[in-house]
C-alpha cells in the first residue's frame, strides 16, 4: 500500500456539476442560472467545466439550451470549457459555438452503450474515431470516457480486459487523457485500485482520469484510492449533484466540496477556494429550492476543538 505521504502534490478536478450533475435532475434549470452557476465556479478556482452536452433533447431535456450557454460565457484565461459530444453532428453543434473541448463517452459494456447511445461499444469506438479526428485537426482537445467500467446495471460487473481495451483504443484514437467512471456508485477502494493496476500497466497516470458516483457512500475512498495509484485527474460535481437518466438506481457523483475538502486536508493542492465553491453551490440550492447533499455544503468547516 502507498502511504498517504506519496499522495500527488496536486489534482486537476473537472467540474461536471453542470453537465452531468444537472442532466438527470427532474427540476427544469434557467440558462440564466445555469450561466451564473457556471461562472460562480469559475470564481472559485475550477478550470476545467463540463457546461453541457450536444445530444438530443428530446433524450436529455436539460441539455436543450447547452448552444445558448456556451454562447452566453464570457472566455477566461486558464479555464477550460467542454462539452460531451455523441457523434459528429454533435461536434458540429460545438464547433458552431467556439467550443474548444469536447469529450465523447462509451461503456464497458454493449449493454449501456446501447442503452445510452444506441451503439455497440464496437459501434461507438468506430463513430468516435473519426469525432476525434475532425475534432483534433480543428485544434480540439478531445477528453475519452468510459461509463460503467466496475459495474454495469444491466450486465453485472464489468470485464476489467474490456475496460483495458476501451481505454486504449480512446488514447490511440487520439484522447488526450481517458476518464474511467463508476456511474452506478458500485465500486469499491480495492476494485478501483486493482482496475487502474491494470491500466496503468500500458497507459501513463496523467493520461487517465476517475469519476465515481457515491451512490453506496465509497466515493471519496475511491477518489483517494485512485490518488494512492498516481491518478491526478479526478471529476466531481458541485453539491454532489448527480445520476445517470441511463442507469437506473444511480445518486450524485462525489461531491467537489466534499473531494477538496479532503485534498486540501491532507496537503494536496486544487487550486480552489472552497468557500467560494460552496457560494456557486448554495445559488443553485436556491434556484432548485432544496438542499444539496454535499457532506461539507451542509455542515460546514469544523468549529472548536
Amino acid at each position: 500500500m502507498i502511504p498517504l505521504a506519496a499522495l500527488p502534490g496536486e489534482v486537476r478536478l473537472v467540474e461536471v456539476g453542470p453537465r452531468d450533475g444537472l442532466q438527470n435532475d427532474p427540476q427544469a434549470v434557467s440558462t440564466d442560472v445555469k450561466v451564473a452557476f457556471i461562472e460562480s465556479l469559475a470564481d472559485a478556482g475550477l478550470r476545467w467545466i463540463e457546461v453541457g452536452s450536444f445530444v438530443r433533447p428530446d433524450r436529455v431535456p436539460q441539455m436543450a439550451d447547452t448552444e445558448e450557454v456556451f454562447r452566453r460565457l464570457r472566455p477566461r484565461e486558464g479555464v477550460t470549457y467542454l462539452a460531451l459530444v455523441p457523434n459528429l453532428r454533435g461536434l458540429e453543434r460545438a464547433a458552431a459555438c467556439g467550443v474548444r473541448a469536447v469529450a465523447v463517452f462509451t461503456a464497458a459494456t454493449d449493454a449501456f452503450a446501447r442503452a445510452n447511445i444506441g451503439l455497440t461499444v464496437e459501434e461507438s469506438l468506430r463513430t468516435f474515431r473519426e469525432v476525434v479526428g475532425q475534432a483534433r485537426g480543428a485544434g480540439m482537445l478531445v477528453r475519452g470516457y468510459v461509463s460503467v467500467a466496475w459495474w454495469c446495471p444491466y450486465s453485472g460487473r464489468a470485464d476489467p480486459r474490456a475496460v483495458r481495451r476501451v481505454v486504449l483504443e480512446l488514447l490511440e484514437m487520439g484522447c488526450h487523457d481517458a476518464g474511467v467512471a463508476d456511474t452506478v456508485g458500485a465500486a469499491t477502494p480495492r476494485e478501483v485500485q486493482e482496475l487502474l493496476d491494470l491500466l496503468l500497466r500500458d497507459a501513463a497516470a496523467e493520461r487517465l482520469g476517475v469519476h465515481f458516483h457515491d451512490t453506496r457512500g465509497t466515493g471519496l475512498a475511491n477518489v483517494l484510492a485512485a490518488l494512492q495509484m498516481g491518478i491526478t485527474t479526478v471529476d466531481a460535481s458541485a453539491g454532489g449533484l448527480g445520476g445517470c437518466p441511463f442507469a437506473p438506481g444511480a445518486l450524485g457523483n462525489v461531491a467537489t466540496e466534499d473531494v477538496v475538502y479532503m485534498l486540501h486536508g491532507m496537503g494536496v493542492r486544487t487550486g480552489v477556494d472552497l468557500d467560494r465553491l460552496c457560494d456557486a453551490s448554495r445559488l443553485l440550492e436556491a434556484a432548485l429550492g432544496r438542499r444539496l447533499p454535499s457532506r461539507y455544503l451542509q455542515a460546514g468547516p469544523p468549529r472548536g476543538g
